[in-house]
């Protein structure tokens, strides 16, 4: 709570902030490291190997894998806009984050999160085009539409981060400089602020009913309609084949969404913004780097392009 009379500073005149992270003991800070640098590696080589496994591969040339390579693509950014600066701040024991900084991986951070969830909502389409309607296809899902797509998935997600950079950069007085997070999350800096948040909490519903609401309404509307096709096919091995297209794209969304909720809820029962810190872990490192192994271990297609791509390479 700001107090009622203060002398408080201009926002643009603050020159860094101070990232609390995930502990302060520094017997930890070595196992933290040692965590959290493998997974970093693992989650960029793992994304980065699907994407060329598909772009080397023409039997990968499909909507569905053009969709897939994208999603890599943006959880290499999503993860790299924190997991990197969060390494560095352990092995140097330095905190500190500029405000230019802080603004840029929060705009990085909105941009590469709201493209996950838009482009999670286009393979959803993509796969209930594919099953409800198989004849017609290649003539729905065209090059044309799969670019536009992910055109538009990059556009609104560009959008979102900028309508979120404009809300910050009006906050004018602010209460402390410590941000209770192991990077600039947007909410932290927005609990920050001491002026009027009434305009800027209706513009941050507006962007979260873009990059929320609306692609996970996507995502279930597509599924009711994957769910109704496959009960209409008369064998059991019919549906099974039919449903086994989709189980990983779903187990991706279950992942990223499930832990996206099971964050808020932790951070809305818990009265320790460092929790919430260790929770949000979850969903900056782990899913990401669970991604590739959940389409590589569930699709033969990835397998063997995998294969052919390690083979060329050795």
């Amino acid at each position: 709570m700001c107090p009622r009379y203060i002398e408080p500073q201009n926002l643009t005149r603050v020159s860094e902030f101070f990232l609390t992270g995930l502990s302060d003991d520094l017997e930890l800070q070595p196992l933290l490291f040692g965590l959290f640098l493998p997974m970093y590696l693992v989650s960029v080589l793992g994304n980065l190997l699907i994407v060329l496994a598909v772009s080397s591969d023409p039997h990968l040339h499909t909507p569905m894998y053009f969709f897939l390579s994208n999603l890599s693509l943006a959880d290499i950014g999503f993860t790299s806009t924190t997991i990197p600066k969060m390494i560095v701040d352990i092995q140097t024991q330095s905190r500190v984050i500029s405000y230019v900084g802080c603004l840029t991986q929060m705009s990085f951070f909105m941009l590469f999160g709201c493209l996950d969830s838009l482009l999670l909502a286009a393979m959803a389409y993509d796969r209930f085009v594919a099953i409800c309607h198989p004849l017609r296809y290649l003539v729905i899902m065209n090059p044309r539409l799969c670019g536009l797509l992910v055109l538009a998935s990059i556009f609104i997600s560009v959008l979102v981060s900028q309508m979120h950079n404009s809300i910050v950069l009006q906050l004018t007085y602010f209460k402390d400089v410590e941000i209770s997070h192991f990077f600039c999350d947007p909410s932290q800096l927005l609990n920050l602020a001491c002026s009027d948040t009434f305009t800027n909490n209706v513009v941050m519903y507006f962007v979260g009913a873009i990059s929320g609401f609306l692609p996970i309404s996507g995502i279930f509307f597509s599924y009711y309609k994957i769910v109704s096709s496959i009960l209409r096919i008369p064998s059991t091995g019919g549906k099974y084949k039919a449903f086994s297209t989709c189980g990983s794209h779903l187990s991706v969304v279950c992942l990223f969404y499930g832990t996206g909720l099971g964050v808020y809820l932790s951070s809305a029962v818990s009265t320790s913004p460092r929790k919430g810190a260790v929770a949000s872990v979850v969903y900056t490192v782990v899913t990401p780097m669970l991604n590739p192994f959940i389409y590589s271990l569930r699709n033969r297609d990835i397998q063997r392009a995998m294969q052919r791509l390690l083979s060329k390479i050795i």
